[in-house]
């Protein structure tokens, strides 16, 4: 049982994959591998598989037992009932959700690595999910939030999902949204800022490090432009899966269960550069948003597209982006972010609330003397 597993188990458990109560059975998985959503009365989406892989070895040893006891680092986490053994067919996973079954994929290597089998079940959990890094605090469940809400008294949730820094890009397109709703007629719109914390690929930034730098983006930022009183900082439990369109659609229904009515989608939502040619984006950067207008079961949410925003040399800010001024505009890509942070330089002024641009400095200077001192030795 790996910790990919007990991040499923999270998501379960807490309610974020609802009406799913465990780990897919058969029938569950094909109606998500295949029509996307869940037949359970209602269409409910679901484009994710929840499954949890074993081994020809443990399903020999498991098959006979009503219940199975999920144990992780030796202790007792959960107990899986009514259990189901059926093949884990990985290429026609891998082709259906990723479009792809290259092994260079992030994602589709743990799934071709994984068990040849699949046990689905219901799930029943020993204890809430603690993971006892200094960031339970934020580990809000969908009941907890919508508590939240009711007692911040929102007339409006807007969501947005993120597993990146916030850079001033970012807080532009908050703020244009919340004003956005106010225009709309609401009073009281409150943001839920709601990073991703679980599995992410090894070169993504790590969530501590993330969650530091939205505190200080959000703390010290002398011009309050996420309205700090009117923004929960939560983390959003589920493993990333690198599956663009596909996987928006899941990020989606999942801040559904929150209470959230509004959902910011950005340019090429969950995607990544195509493995085999890293120069060209796995999927087109504009079909997350479009999907989400069009997916099955959330209609209940209403999508806000994201708007391109860049660095305007001549105001110095970052800005949406204006194509008739073009020359006015910089791009600052992740990669060139990065190389900043290491180097010790600053980045622009008006790219980055200085506080947070300090904690990915330290992060990406910390890696940059680690490789040294390892080139050293």
């Amino acid at each position: 049982f790996f910790q990919l597993d007990l991040q499923w188990v999270q998501v379960l458990s807490e309610g974020w994959a609802t009406p799913l109560a465990g780990f897919m059975r058969e029938t569950e998985y094909l109606q998500c591998l295949h029509f996307g959503c869940l037949m359970k009365g209602n269409v409910e989406n679901q484009t994710i598989p929840i499954v949890l892989p074993c081994t020809t070895a443990d399903k020999e040893r498991l098959h006979s037992c009503s219940i199975i006891a999920l144990c992780y680092r030796k202790k007792l986490v959960a107990l899986l009932k009514h259990t189901e053994f059926y093949e884990h067919r990985k290429q026609e996973r891998c082709a259906r959700i990723f479009g792809i079954t290259d092994s260079a994929h992030p994602h589709i290597k743990m799934i071709l690595e994984s068990g040849d089998w699949l046990i689905g079940g219901d799930l029943e959990v020993v204890e809430k999910i603690h993971w006892n890094d200094g960031l339970d605090e934020f580990r809000l469940t969908p009941n907890e939030l919508r508590h939240r809400f009711r007692s911040m008294k929102a007339d409006a949730v807007f969501a947005f999902q993120l597993r990146n820094p916030i850079h001033n890009g970012h807080s532009l397109l908050m703020q244009t949204t919340r004003q956005y709703l106010i225009e709309k007629g609401f009073h009281n719109p409150v943001l839920l800022l709601h990073p991703l914390g679980g599995w992410t690929k090894e070169d993504d930034v790590p969530l501590n490090v993330r969650m530091a730098q939205h505190q200080a983006f959000l703390n010290e930022d002398l011009d309050d432009r996420l309205d700090r009183s009117r923004t929960v900082l939560a983390i959003f439990p589920s493993p990333m899966s690198y599956a663009g369109p596909t996987e928006v659609q899941w990020h989606a229904k999942a801040r559904m269960c929150t209470g959230a009515t509004f959902y910011i989608v950005g340019r090429d939502p969950a995607g990544l550069p195509n493995p085999s040619d890293k120069s060209k984006d796995l999927y087109d950067p504009t079909h997350g948003s479009k999907v989400l207008t069009m997916a099955p079961g959330l209609n209940q949410l209403q999508i806000l597209p994201f708007k391109v925003a860049a660095y305007n040399r001549r105001s110095k800010t970052m800005a949406f982006y204006d194509p008739t001024k073009h020359d006015e505009f910089d791009f600052i890509s992740g990669t060139r972010m990065r190389k900043i942070a290491r180097s010790g330089e600053q980045p622009p002024d008006g790219f980055m609330v200085p506080a947070g641009w300090r904690v990915l400095a330290d992060y990406y200077q910390s890696l940059a003397k680690e490789s040294g001192d390892a080139v050293k030795n």
